[in-house]
């Protein structure tokens, strides 16, 4: 379907851009929330006339949200959860989970579409990821997931945290053994029977 976009999208194009959609993505997204024009003549002589306010929106929103860049970038995400020996964690952090505590911490609405993570977090760790306020002002954010608050503080401090690495080696070299056990009960017969 071919649209008239009256907002930037990023990855798709700025305003006034005439571009070609998929039909669900603008009946479903793009012309319920005021995205975008289906074109026609009708339609692209109305976004002409609208044209100087949608820029102007457009600016203003931009304003805004740079506004609030400080305060998204001064927010300290650290997340406490529950998490195994060898740090994994149970659940995830989501992004969801972020723009919930963004809202609280730095007091910055918002959505979880607005959040830049990709994958959801599964381990305890340190974690980049960005926050489009506003297609054109899109904030870094560092993320901190812990068991508890000094593991937090440690992750701030820039070290890196072990888990289970005692237990860990304890198995590795358990596993050793028995290999090398089995090899030498294999070797010895043989060599039982070369010597006779």
């Amino acid at each position: 379907m071919k649209v008239i976009l009256t907002e930037k999208i990023s990855k798709l194009g700025t305003i006034g851009d005439t571009v070609e959609v998929k039909t669900g993505f603008a009946r479903n997204y793009l012309l319920p929330n005021n995205k975008a024009l289906r074109y026609s003549r009708e339609n692209v002589a109305l976004f002409e006339a609208q044209k100087a306010e949608l820029q102007a929106r457009h600016e203003n929103a931009k304003k805004l949200a740079e506004s609030k860049v400080e305060a998204v970038r001064n927010a300290k995400m650290h997340m406490i959860r529950q998490a195994g020996d060898t740090g994994q964690l149970y659940g995830s952090v989501s992004s969801r989970d972020i723009a919930r505590a963004l809202k609280e911490v730095a007091n910055v609405d918002v959505t979880s579409a607005q959040v830049l993570l990709g994958n959801p977090i599964k381990s305890v760790g340190a974690f980049d990821t960005k926050i489009a306020l506003h297609p054109d002002v899109i904030v870094p954010v560092k993320i901190y997931v812990a068991r508890t608050q000094d593991e937090i503080d440690a992750l701030v401090a820039g070290k890196v945290l072990t888990f289970g690495t005692k237990k860990v080696e304890e198995e590795v070299e358990a596993v050793e053994e028995a290999k090398e056990e089995k090899a030498e009960a294999k070797t010895e017969p043989e060599s039982t029977e070369v010597a006779e």
